[in-house]
C-alpha cells in the first residue's frame, strides 16, 4: 500500500539542529521561521535528557574552563563549620577579656604611681671635721663629727625609720661605729638632720692608721666614707611596708686643717637596699 508523505514534515525535512558547547539549541540557515517555540522546547529537553554529563558553568574569556557546579553540602561539612565558627568566636571573647583586664590593671597602677611617685630617701653630707688631725700624736684622743640630712622627697608616703646607725671606713677598713637616731617617724616632704660623733671606744685609730693619715694630709687631703645604715618601711595611710634595710655611702675628704673640703660639701650620697 503506497503511503503518502506528509506534506508538513516535508516542508520541515530541510531543517536540523545544532547544540553549542553551552547547551543553547541554535537554529542553522535552513531553519523556518514558521517552527513553533514548543518544537523548540521539545527538542532542547531531549537533547538535556539524553546528556549523560554533569552540566556546566563555562566562564568567557581568553582561559575559561568549564567549572563544576557545587552540590549541596551534607549536615556533618555544616556542623563542622559552625563549630569552628563558635571556637573562633569564644577564643576573640576570651582574648579580648584578658586584654581589657589587663589594660584596667595597666592603668590603675599607672594612676597610682603619678599620685604617689615613690622615691627613696635622700641623704646629704654638711659638715665632716676631724679637729684633731693636725697633731702628729693626736690618735689617742681622735674624734670625729658629722652632720648629714635625710630627706623625704616623696608626696604622699612617710618612711618609718626603726633604727640608724653610723660607720666610718678609711681605705675601706673601718675604723668607727656608733647608733644614732631613736626610731622616729618622718612626714612626706620633710628633712629630718642626723648628728654624729665618734671617739673613745666608738672610734679604733691605730698609731698606723694615723701615720697614713699624715701621710694624706702632706698630699692636700683625707679622704675618708661615711655609712649610715637604716632600717625602714614605707607607710601610706594606715598601710605600711616590709622593712628595707637601706645604706648611704657619704665620700668625704677633709682638708690639712680636718674640716669638710668645699667640693665635699653639701654633696648629695648614693642610697641603695639590700
Amino acid at each position: 500500500m503506497y503511503q503518502t508523505q506528509n506534506p508538513f514534515l516535508s516542508f520541515f525535512s530541510p531543517l536540523y539542529y545544532k547544540t553549542t558547547n553551552s547547551n543553547v539549541l541554535h537554529l542553522s540557515k535552513a531553519s523556518s521561521p514558521f517552527i513553533h517555540s514548543s518544537t523548540i522546547s521539545n527538542v532542547v529537553q531531549t537533547k538535556m535528557h539524553n546528556n549523560d554529563h554533569i552540566p556546566v558553568h563555562h566562564v568567557h574569556g581568553p582561559n575559561s574552563k568549564p567549572m563544576k557546579l557545587n552540590r549541596h553540602h551534607s549536615v556533618r561539612y555544616y556542623v563542622h563549620r559552625v563549630h569552628e565558627s563558635l571556637t573562633t568566636r569564644v577564643s576573640k571573647m576570651i582574648c579580648a577579656t584578658f586584654l581589657g583586664l589587663l589594660f584596667i590593671v595597666g592603668l590603675i597602677t599607672f594612676i597610682l604611681w603619678l599620685s604617689l611617685r615613690p622615691h627613696r630617701p635622700r641623704f646629704h653630707i654638711h659638715q665632716f671635721n676631724m679637729p684633731g688631725l693636725t697633731q702628729n700624736s693626736g690618735f689617742q684622743n681622735a674624734v670625729i663629727t658629722f652632720n648629714v640630712t635625710a630627706r623625704n622627697a616623696n608626696q604622699n608616703i612617710g618612711v618609718n625609720y626603726e633604727s640608724m646607725d653610723g660607720a666610718v671606713f678609711y681605705r675601706d677598713q673601718k675604723i668607727g661605729y656608733t647608733p644614732l637616731l631613736f626610731p622616729f617617724y618622718q612626714e612626706p616632704k620633710n628633712t629630718t638632720e642626723v648628728d654624729g660623733e665618734l671617739s673613745g671606744a666608738s672610734l679604733t685609730v691605730s698609731i698606723d692608721s694615723w701615720s697614713e693619715f699624715q701621710s694624706d694630709r702632706a698630699d692636700g687631703s683625707v679622704v675618708f666614707r661615711l655609712e649610715l645604715i637604716s632600717v625602714i618601711r614605707f607607710k601610706i595611710s594606715s598601710w605600711e611596708s616590709k622593712r628595707h634595710t637601706m645604706h648611704a655611702n657619704c665620700d668625704v675628704g677633709v682638708g690639712s686643717d680636718g674640716t669638710l673640703m668645699t667640693n665635699f660639701k653639701d654633696k648629695r650620697c648614693p642610697v641603695y637596699f639590700s
